[in-house]
């Protein structure tokens, strides 16, 4: 049945929910790994995707993410500042650039940006482009059509909008904004021509069926940038208390998102810390990409270290 199965999808099939759900419900996890890492061969040979970010702007932001340590609405003791200079983005870039790390991205706190601000980001992504070799995304919230236009027009090529959960259980983690309004922004970037990268957060009190559902949702949405983050409890957040998932669960997790989505980047990205004794297991369970360095609040994962199990695991980084 699964070599069946792993040649269908090879030539093009897509599970749908109720598929996925009977595939992991009836198939040891040990095989499911298994298959999702040689559909990752198939899909992405032994090439390794790296991206960065940089906290851009942090804090006083107004949703009520569960999960968020610079949400206003929690108490936590992150950091707070205004739209970073281009100098701090261009060193960072220039950094990373020459660590090999292929795409750079500016990640803003908040609902959206004003256009003061969105302006600044445009000059900072014009000088970016002007002066570093790599790739360049954004992260800015929900974004108007106009102002994603804008983006592209300053050199912008993909833009990250995260579903963080589930449709059926993003309500039960955040009140101030839904996530057909997340779907419809990824809709408007790829209308003004960005690519995108879209993902979620594993380990908030979703069930594995609402992962799948996650996982289905963004391969509708043909997105092929797929970052999964593992949560991190933050102290000050409603989430804080919450129990880390077992090695079993995060495995499988990855895996079905490469099952679901074969021809997308599975990138690791919060959370690796957590998971850092899964990371030789996780590439040969359908992982192809990672976000290196640290995250937005949150520790991340040493470059040099990255590039050196990646290469005794027999990945390449171009």
């Amino acid at each position: 049945m699964i070599h069946t199965l792993e040649q269908k999808i090879k030539e093009g099939h897509r599970l749908n929910y109720d598929e996925a759900v009977a595939l992991e419900h009836n198939t040891p996890h040990e095989t499911l790994w298994e298959l999702a890492g040689r559909l990752r061969t198939h899909f992405m040979k032994n090439y390794f995707d790296t991206c960065s970010i940089i906290n851009a702007r942090s804090g006083r932001c107004g949703e009520n993410c569960k999960w968020c340590a610079q949400s206003r609405f929690h108490h936590t003791q992150v950091e707070v500042y205004p739209l970073i200079s281009a100098r701090e983005a261009l060193d960072l870039a220039a950094h990373n650039a020459a660590k090999g790390v292929r795409r750079f991205s500016l990640v803003t706190s908040g609902r959206t940006l004003s256009e003061t601000d969105l302006h600044k980001a445009c000059d900072i992504y014009r000088e970016l482009g002007g002066k570093v070799r790599i790739g360049l995304c954004a992260s800015m919230g929900l974004l108007s059509p106009g102002q994603l236009q804008e983006l592209k027009t300053a050199g912008v090529e993909r833009y990250h909008c995260n579903l963080e959960s589930a449709p059926s259980y993003f309500p039960q983690l955040c009140t101030t904004h839904t996530s057909q309004e997340k779907i419809q922004t990824l809709r408007w970037a790829r209308e003004a021509g960005l690519e995108l990268c879209s993902g979620g957060i594993i380990g908030m009190g979703e069930s594995m069926e609402q992962r799948i559902e996650l996982a289905v949702t963004l391969q509708q949405l043909d997105v092929r940038s797929i970052p999964v983050n593992i949560l991190s409890p933050i102290p000050g957040t409603p989430l804080e208390g919450t129990p880390p998932l077992t090695d079993d669960e995060v495995l499988t997790s990855v895996a079905l998102f490469r099952i679901i989505n074969p021809e997308a980047h599975i990138r690791l990205a919060g959370g690796r810390p957590r998971i850092a004794h899964l990371f030789p297991k996780l590439l040969h369970s359908g992982v192809s990409a990672s976000i290196v360095g640290d995250m937005l609040t949150t520790l991340g994962s040493d470059i040099d270290t990255d590039k050196n199990v990646l290469k005794n695991e027999g990945f390449r980084i171009e």
